[in-house]
């Protein structure tokens, strides 16, 4: 789920949880306001009815022309009059005005009430359950009650209040043994609130669509001004992220949002890439020089021993010399010495060169060499070296391949230089090269002291060395693993302590790149390499 998404569902679920709340919130005022309006008007409905009994009460009854739908009341003393010109007339006291008013409020729809009492004259008026539990709490001393009750048309309002006996009463209700003050009954109003849940529920649904319409809305625009504000942008800086360093990673933004927070970002972005370029610049040279550093320590062990290589036949050539002045014509004594000085010369110009070699500072660069050769004259080098091992040069590579060649030699000589040093008091070195899949494999085997299990993880760190002081620096291997993963190898070591050490150097195979011509040998070097490819060096 991208980040487009998630905001858009987090801002539409605080707008729906917003809502939410506003619907519920609403829906209890609504309820609140209607059931205390409902309370209001049974209260005034309540408080007119009585004032309408008083008038009647006060006035002892009303009388009306006795007709079909106008009855005479049963249960009143008197209840008929007839004038002299013979109409008659039947009375209605105050609790058959009351019935009847509620007759007429109950086809409205507006409302119904009527009187109950626990000890009615009227059957009719027998409280029901309701009225009944009101009128036992009315003789506590309780003023009103009102409930909400559900039936099969809806929720009803019902409001029931006492009725108190006044002097104006008692010209009916003495009989029945009532005094002033006393609870004849009460007064029960009940109001539908069916209309009211209506508006309720359409309000309801109108603020349901109004939620629904404000998360389109407001997704559409938040997907709108979040594509153009920021995942446009954002999309921009991470293919500029993708591209850099090796492609162009500029970002190009628009230029009124560049002093946002995005644009800030994207302008710090490119700082980035700028202080990062040029720390690896930085670090480029510093490793190339770091390369050269331990190439030169290299040569320096290499020169070390060498330079006692080069003064023992230098001191035989300089006794020959001094011979061939001192009899000048002595032919015997030209024949004997001149091919010992030629070799001798030829055997220093050839460890010069290689030490050159070896010695130069170069950037890692590809040519297709024999690679065979270059393994053969690195350990032409570190002959001095092996006056007490037995090495032994097993080459399968028939053609040449694209490798650097400073990084090869540099490659074989640490390897070759670590091997030595483990094996001091002698032994068997193994050097095999093949082709395998596709991948140059170059291996090293030595039968030396071999590596403790807990350094076998640290090898290849910096400075990291179990030699004594002044015997090495820790960036032998540390050197070689850099070059052979900048040249797309990989290098791994086994080893057994007591046993010896294994180093496999492999490199691809499959590489392009000009082909250079190897330096011209001479046919003594030619016998010398073949001398020591069937016999060994020693």
């Amino acid at each position: 789920m991208n980040l487009t998404i998630k905001f858009i569902v987090a801002i539409s679920a605080i707008i729906l949880l917003a809502y939410g709340v506003l619907l519920y919130r609403t829906s209890i005022l609504q309820h609140e306001l209607v059931m205390g309006q409902a309370r209001r008007q049974a209260r005034i409905l309540y408080k007119q009815i009585l004032l309408t009994r008083q008038w009647v009460s006060d006035h002892h009854g009303l009388f009306l022309v006795k007709t079909d739908d106008v009855r005479e009341n049963p249960f009143l003393r008197d209840s008929v009059i007839r004038a002299d010109d013979g109409t008659v007339f039947v009375k209605r006291n105050p609790a058959m005005v009351t019935r009847e008013l509620s007759e007429y409020a109950a086809q409205s729809g507006f409302c119904w009430f009527r009187i109950t009492s626990l000890k009615p004259v009227n059957p009719a008026n027998a409280p029901d359950d309701f009225e009944r539990q009101a009128l036992l709490r009315f003789e506590q001393g309780v003023k009103e009650i009102d409930a909400v009750i559900e039936t099969a048309d809806g929720r009803v309002h019902r409001y029931i209040a006492p009725l108190i006996v006044q002097e104006s009463c008692l010209d009916c209700h003495a009989e029945h043994g009532y005094s002033v003050g006393d609870i004849r009954g009460a007064l029960s109003i009940s109001v539908p609130l069916a209309w009211a849940d209506s508006v309720i529920h359409k309000n309801n649904i109108t603020i349901f669509r109004y939620a629904v319409f404000s998360v389109i809305a407001v997704a559409l625009a938040l997907t709108f001004l979040f594509n153009k504000l920021v995942g446009r942008r954002i999309a921009r800086l991470s293919r500029a992220m993708d591209n850099y360093p090796d492609r162009d990673y500029e970002v190009i933004d628009d230029e009124h949002l560049v002093n946002d927070e995005i644009g800030r970002l994207i302008s710090k972005f490119d700082e980035l890439c700028k202080r990062l370029t040029r720390a690896q610049h930085e670090l480029d040279r510093t490793m190339q020089q770091a390369f050269y550093n331990e190439k030169m320590a290299s040569l320096g062990q290499l020169t070390a021993g060498i330079a006692h290589e080069i003064n023992n036949p230098l001191g035989g050539l300089l006794n020959c010399v001094k011979s061939l002045r001192d009899d000048p014509g002595n032919t015997e004594l030209h024949a004997r010495y001149l091919p010992l000085l030629d070799k001798g010369l030829r055997r220093i110009e050839l460890i010069m060169r290689q030490l050159l070699n070896f010695g130069r500072k170069a950037p890692l660069t590809f040519s297709r060499v024999d690679i065979d050769g270059i393994v053969r004259e690195c350990f032409e080098l570190l002959a001095y070296r092996l006056k007490n091992i037995d090495l032994r040069l097993s080459p399968g590579l028939a053609d040449t391949y694209c490798i650097d060649v400073e990084a090869l030699r540099q490659i074989i000589v640490n390897i070759g230089l670590n091997a030595i040093q483990a094996m001091p008091d002698g032994g068997v070195l193994n050097v095999t090269t093949q082709l395998r899949d596709d991948r140059i494999c170059i291996g090293i085997r030595d039968t030396g002291i071999g590596i403790a299990p807990e350094n076998l993880d640290r090898i290849f760190d910096p400075f990291f060395t179990t030699k004594d002081v002044g015997e090495g620096t820790g960036l032998g291997l540390a050197v070689t693993y850099s070059l052979v993963n900048q040249m797309e190898g990989a290098i791994t070591v086994e080893s057994e302590p007591g046993r010896g050490s294994v180093f496999t150097i492999i490199l691809p195979a499959g590489q392009d790149c000009a082909v250079v011509a190897a330096p011209a040998r001479t046919a003594k070097e030619q016998e010398s390499d073949a001398a020591d490819s069937v016999g060994g060096r020693r």
